[in-house]
């Protein structure tokens, strides 16, 4: 007799626990595809990135633009033409004003090689006498310094090369794609808008209006800011008498603002280094002086008066809004931390709810008190005043007068 029992007609067949379920293969197989399009996925985007700034940069820079390209077709130009005369218009400018101050920026940075050999025996000169320490001659220093450095900076030259080379192929990149979202304008809008509601095509609408307007804002402010640092530096240079004020101070001006992050650095080290190569190393001190004395200035009172006026921001927000976007995006974050951070206030002032403030005093400065003692020569007049009335309203009231 046999002990294998038959299945019961009424009863279902049970698994058997020695072999994996049926699904389990497909599921393993399903996974390993998704792990792989995921990493995939994540690589390309990583590897798109640059190109996504690439556009981010050209929306922004055609936002820039806009404004020509709108006054240029109000005067009777077709739309691809003046969006061509704005963009080319722009870099011209740009190229002519890199051509006069990086010929000045090249005579002195080559005056100031020259020199450094003469400036390096006056320092050692006086650190032997001062101190009674030996230096090395400037020809031993200098085949030392090749000796140990010469490699890298081979290396560094190598860089530097491939680096302009990406600069070009970025500059073509962006001048491109910026010029197609000029050249269409309307039409561009239109083909998004036809993939939307007319509810939203409204809200789209109003958004891209508001990013426009930041956009220009942010420009202006740092036209006004470029004017007042150039001004500032040309007085201050003129006073110094150092040579090619007027071209250094715009150099500076120009520089400090429309180059991030390191803009300030590039901008003050020109007018620097005229001072140093034309009138020696006491006026370059004072230079270097002005212009950090000066940027101390810009940063803590010009510079958060005119981006929250033109972008209507609070100081305290743009500031930090250049510190966080410079840290995540790097230097063109810093750039346009100030026109996407002003958007998004302005996005979310349109959309977000307001609501009634109640009362309470710890939203509200508190209320001077007149009989309070004060320093200051005309507050001390209007106690005094205040004093003289009420003494002659007593003697009034109690008719001695």
């Amino acid at each position: 007799m046999s002990d294998d029992v038959a299945p019961s007609p009424d009863r279902p067949l049970q698994h058997d626990s020695s072999r994996p379920p049926r699904w389990v293969p497909r599921v393993l197989v399903m996974g390993a595809v998704a792990v792989f399009v995921a990493a995939w996925t994540w690589s390309a985007l990583g590897q798109l990135s640059t190109i996504f700034v690439y556009l981010l940069i050209s929306f922004f820079v055609a936002l820039a633009l806009e404004p020509i390209v709108v006054w240029l077709v109000r005067h009777g130009w077709r739309r691809g033409v003046a969006a061509g005369t704005a963009l080319f218009g722009s870099v011209i400018v740009a190229v002519v004003v890199l051509a006069m101050f990086g010929n000045l920026f090249v005579q002195q940075l080559v005056q100031l090689v020259e020199s450094l050999p003469s400036l390096y025996a006056s320092v050692r000169q006086w650190a032997e006498s001062t101190f009674d320490v030996t230096w090395p001659p400037s020809d031993e220093l200098l085949t030392q310094l090749l000796d140990e450095y010469g490699t890298d900076v081979a290396s560094g030259t190598i860089a530097v090369g491939a680096t302009i080379v990406g600069f070009v192929f970025a500059a073509l990149t962006i001048g491109l794609v910026t010029y197609y979202l000029m050249a269409a304008g309307p039409q561009f809008r239109v083909a998004v808008c036809r993939w939307l509601t007319p509810d939203r095509q409204t809200e789209v609408l109003r958004l891209w209006e508001i990013t426009q307007v930041k956009v220009s804002d942010f420009i202006s402010s740092r036209i006004v800011l470029a004017a007042l640092s150039a001004a500032f530096t040309a007085v201050f240079l003129v006073i110094m008498g150092t040579p090619y004020a007027l071209p250094l101070a715009l150099f500076t001006g120009v520089v400090s603002q429309f180059v991030p992050t390191i803009g300030t650095y590039i901008g003050g080290a020109l007018p620097v280094a005229v001072a140093l190569t034309s009138q020696g190393l006491p006026q370059a001190l004072g230079v270097l002086a002005f212009i950090i004395a000066y940027q101390q200035l810009e940063n803590l009172y010009f510079s958060p008066k005119v981006s929250a006026r033109a972008l209507e921001m609070n100081p305290a927000v743009s500031f930090v809004a250049v510190l966080a976007f410079g840290a995540v995006f790097g230097a063109l974050g810093a750039f346009l931390a100030l026109p996407i951070a002003a958007t998004i206030q302005a996005v979310g002032n349109t959309y977000l709810q307001r609501h009634e403030l109640v009362d309470s005093d710890m939203l509200r400065d508190p209320v001077p008190d007149p009989d309070t003692p004060r320093g200051g020569r005309r507050e001390r007049n209007r106690r005094a005043a205040r004093e003289a009335a009420r003494t002659v309203d007593e003697r009034q009231a109690d008719g001695l007068d």
